[in-house]
C-alpha cells in the first residue's frame, strides 16, 4: 500500500485516508473498483506500462482525441440552436431540444463507465467504446447536416416557415450525437486516469493536455462555424431545400468527420491498452458478487455511501457550476444574434451576422482556453486547486452579469433592425466571451483531476468514478434545459433571465469551492520525464 504521507505533495490531496478495515476493503471491491490496493503490481501491469510511468508524450497523443470530439461540439454549440429555429422551432422551446444531452448523459456515461471497467475485449477496456462513439458521432453529424434535405424528401415544403419532418430528423440526429459524445468522452477520461494511475501530478498534466486539445478543437470548430463561404468550396451542399446557412453547416460537419477520424486514430494507436483477462476480472468481481449485486444501478448508487465529504463537496460545486454554464452553452451565439444584433431567425440578416460574430467570440474564448490549459499545472501548484477553481467560478459569474448589463443597454438603444449595433457593444461582448475561456479551462480539467484522485483513494474504477462525476453535470443541465427557454419567454423573450440565474448559481459554487474544499500548501513537485 502506498504511504499516505507521499500524497500530501499533491495540489489535490485531502488529509490522508483512514486505515481500511478488511470489511471496508471487501465492500469497496463489490462496488466496482478494477483492482484492489493489495494488487497494485497487477494493476500497474494492466495499465500498459509495467512499473514504469507512461511517458508524457504518449499521454499527449492519447489526449488528441479531445480535439476531434470538441470540433463537433463547438459546431453543435455555435450553430445548432440558431439552425433549429430556422427549421421552425421557437426560441422558447429550442432549449428543450438540448434536453437529450443531459438525459443521455444521465444513463450513458455511468453505464459505459461500468461496462468499460469490466470489459475483457482484446482491444482493451476503453478503446472499443471510444471507437464506437467516434463512429456514432460521424453518423450523427451527417444526419443533422442533411436533415433539411431528408425532410423535403419525405414531404416537407421548402417555402413553409415550419418544416416538421426536418425537425424530427434533426432531433434524431441531435440525440444520436449526444449519445455518441457521452459514449466517447467518459472512456476517454477514464483512459487518461488509467494511464496516469495514482500519480496525481501526472494525472493533472494529462487532464491539462486533454483540456488543451479541447481548446484546439474549439478554435477549429468555431473558426469553421464563423466562416460563411463554405458553400462555395463545397457547392454540392447547396440545394433547393438547404439554404446558404444550412450548406455552411453541412460543410462544417463534413470537415468535422475528417478531424475526428484523424485524432481518433492518433489516440487509439497510442493507448496500447493491455486487455483485462477474464480470470482476473472473475477474481475481482465474479467470485464476490451475486447477480443482483452486479447490476449497474446497484453499483452506481451503492457507491454513494462510500464517498468522502470532500467528494460530495466537489459534486455540489460541480452541479452549481453547470447550472451557471448551461445557459451560456445553450444561447451563446443566439444571445449575440438576438440580444446584441436585435435579429430574428428567418427575418433579415442581422441575426445570422450576430451568430457568426458569436462564433468568432467563442473562437477567441477557445484560444484563451488552450493557453490557460498549458498554465493550469503551475497555477494549481502555486495557489491550490480549490482556490483556482473557486476564483474562476466567481470570474464566470461576473462575466454573466456583464452580459446581462450589455443586453439591458442594447435593449434601450435606438437602432433599426437593418442597422448594426455600435462597435463598443460588439467589442465588449467579444471581450466577455474571450475572458470566459479561462474559467472554462478550469472547468474542463480541475474537477476531473480532483475527483479522479479521491476516487482512486476509495478504490473505485475510473469508469465508474467518471460516471458519478457526470451525474453532477447532467442533472443540473436537465433542469436548465427544461426551464431556461420558458423563463426567458416569461420575461420578454431575451436570454438575460437565464444568464442572471446562472450568475447567482456559479457565484455560490465559487464561494463553496474556496471555503469548503481543502487546499494544500504550494510545494515543488518532482520532475517528470517525457
Amino acid at each position: 500500500m502506498n504511504n499516505p504521507k507521499k500524497r500530501s505533495n499533491s495540489w489535490e490531496s485531502d488529509s490522508p485516508p483512514p486505515p481500511r478495515t478488511r470489511a471496508r476493503t471487501h465492500s469497496l471491491t463489490l462496488l466496482g473498483r478494477s483492482v484492489g490496493r493489495h494488487d497494485e503490481p497487477r494493476r500497474r501491469r494492466r495499465g500498459g506500462g509495467g512499473h514504469r510511468a507512461v511517458p508524457l508524450r504518449r499521454l499527449l497523443r492519447v489526449a488528441t482525441i479531445a480535439c476531434g470530439i470538441q470540433f463537433g461540439w463547438a459546431l453543435q454549440l455555435s450553430l445548432l440552436t440558431p439552425y433549429v429555429q430556422e427549421l421552425g422551432v421557437s426560441h422558447a422551446w429550442a432549449s428543450l431540444v438540448w434536453l437529450c444531452g443531459p438525459l443521455s448523459g444521465l444513463l450513458v456515461q455511468p453505464l459505459v463507465g461500468h461496462m468499460s471497467d469490466r470489459s475483457t475485449s482484446r482491444f482493451g477496456r476503453r478503446a472499443p467504446f471510444i471507437f464506437a462513439g467516434a463512429a456514432s458521432v460521424a453518423v450523427a453529424v451527417l444526419v443533422i447536416g442533411f436533415s433539411s434535405d431528408i425532410g423535403r424528401a419525405i414531404g416537407d415544403r421548402t417555402a413553409s416557415p415550419r418544416r416538421p419532418r426536418a425537425v424530427v430528423v434533426f432531433v434524431i440526429g441531435f440525440w444520436l450525437l449526444d449519445f455518441a459524445n457521452n459514449l466517447t468522452q467518459g472512456p476517454c477520461r477514464a483512459l487518461i486516469a488509467d494511464l496516469a494511475r495514482s500519480d496525481q501530478r501526472r494525472a493533472r498534466v494529462a487532464y491539462a493536455y486533454y483540456s488543451f486539445f479541447m481548446g484546439v478543437g474549439n478554435v477549429l470548430g468555431y473558426a469553421t462555424g464563423s466562416y460563411s463561404r463554405w458553400f462555395t468550396i463545397f457547392p454540392f451542399t447547396l440545394t433547393s431545400s438547404c439554404s446558404v446557412s444550412c450548406a455552411n453547416l453541412k460543410s462544417a460537419f463534413l470537415l468535422d468527420i475528417v478531424c475526428l477520424v484523424f485524432t481518433a486514430f492518433l489516440s487509439l494507436s497510442a493507448s496500447q491498452e493491455v486487455p483485462l483477462t477474464s480470470s482476473f476480472r472473475a477474481s475481482q468481481f465474479g467470485d464476490e458478487m451475486n447477480p443482483s449485486e452486479q447490476t449497474f444501478f446497484c453499483e452506481l448508487f451503492g457507491s454513494f455511501k462510500y464517498l468522502s465529504r470532500s467528494i460530495w463537496i466537489i459534486l455540489i460545486v460541480t452541479a452549481l457550476m453547470w447550472i451557471g454554464w448551461m445557459p451560456f452553452i445553450l444561447f451563446d451565439t443566439d444571445w449575440m444574434g438576438r440580444d446584441i444584433y436585435k435579429g430574428i431567425p428567418n427575418e433579415g440578416q442581422n441575426y445570422y451576422i450576430g451568430v457568426r460574430m458569436g462564433a468568432l467570440g467563442l473562437m477567441l474564448n477557445s484560444v484563451v482556453l488552450g493557453l490557460a490549459s498549458v498554465l493550469m499545472d503551475r497555477l494549481c501548484k502555486k495557489w491550490g486547486s480549490s482556490l483556482v477553481w473557486g476564483l474562476s467560478n466567481i470570474l464566470t459569474s461576473l462575466c454573466f452579469v456583464t452580459m446581462v448589463i450589455i443586453s439591458t443597454v442594447v435593449k434601450h438603444m435606438k437602432f433599426s433592425e437593418n442597422d448594426l449595433p455600435p462597435n463598443g457593444i460588439v467589442i465588449s461582448s467579444l471581450v466577455t466571451f474571450t475572458l470566459l475561456g479561462f474559467p472554462l479551462a478550469v472547468a474542463y480539467s480541475v474537477p476531473y483531476s480532483m475527483i479522479s484522485y479521491r476516487t482512486e483513494q476509495l478504490g473505485l474504477g475510473q469508469g465508474l468514478s467518471m460516471g458519478i462525476m457526470n451525474l453532477a453535470i447532467v442533472l443540473p443541465q436537465v433542469v436548465v434545459s427544461m426551464g431556461s427557454g420558458p423563463l426567458d419567454a416569461l420575461f420578454g423573450g431575451g436570454n438575460s433571465p437565464a444568464f442572471a440565474v446562472g450568475a447567482i448559481a456559479i457565484f455560490a459554487s465559487g464561494l463553496l469551492a474556496i471555503l469548503a474544499l481543502p487546499r494544500s500548501p504550494p510545494v515543488v513537485s518532482p520532475r517528470m520525464h517525457a
